[in-house]
């Protein structure tokens, strides 16, 4: 067997298949997708995506590991579940969707500036210093994320907005120094800290 010949065989036995199954949530459902479009016709924005969830499985089959980890098509997913719902062979579609956009996060290969990593990234380091979302600070994290200029921008831009929340109490202005957070502060660290030291073992990803 030439040696073109033994990498066109590797090549056809995928192991990009295999890595989606072992790391990515509800992967081993990929290869059960019939490509029947169903899920594209049934997403609100459909026609927005890149790559629509049936192509993506196509992809991920056909061993197009770089494609699809730096499409943003899997961010684009609102979970309105429209693709659950209607897939004739019921794939867990929204699930794997937002388990490759971990897993191409996890890699840090996923595609920069995309607007729901991003949103996604500031609203998980707001949560995890005390447990619950400082709406002020994340607020003001997302109007400042493009650049100063741009924030007070964004800010002045939001100010009927913001007015609006503090009147109907909705947005404490004290919450720019702490805000609230769990009671037990101890052990939602200590929790955090466990699901950190489970990452740290998945570092390996099968490949």
């Amino acid at each position: 067997m030439t040696t073109a010949n033994q990498t066109a065989i590797a090549k056809y036995k995928n192991s990009f298949l295999k890595e989606v199954e072992a790391n990515v949530e509800e992967g081993h459902w990929v290869r059960m997708c019939m490509q029947c479009g169903v899920c594209a016709g049934s997403c609100p924005l459909g026609n927005a995506w890149a790559h629509p969830p049936q192509e993506l499985f196509m992809m991920i089959r056909a061993g197009k590991r770089e494609e699809v980890l730096a499409s943003d098509s899997m961010w684009m997913c609102t979970s309105c579940y429209n693709c659950i719902v209607r897939c004739p062979r019921k794939l867990p579609i929204t699930h794997i969707m937002h388990g490759l956009a971990n897993y191409a996060h996890r890699l840090g290969i996923a595609p920069k500036g995309q607007p729901t990593r991003e949103t996604a990234t500031l609203f998980w380091n707001n949560l995890i210093k005390k447990g619950r979302v400082n709406e002020l600070t994340f607020s003001l994290a997302l109007y400042f994320k493009d650049g100063f200029v741009q924030g007070i921008k964004n800010a002045l831009n939001m100010q009927a907005v913001g007015l609006g929340l503090v009147k109907a109490r909705r947005l404490n202005p004290m919450e720019i120094l702490g805000g609230h957070g769990v009671k037990d502060q101890a052990g939602f660290k200590a929790m955090i800290e466990k699901a950190r030291q489970i990452e740290d073992r998945k570092k390996g990803f099968a490949k």
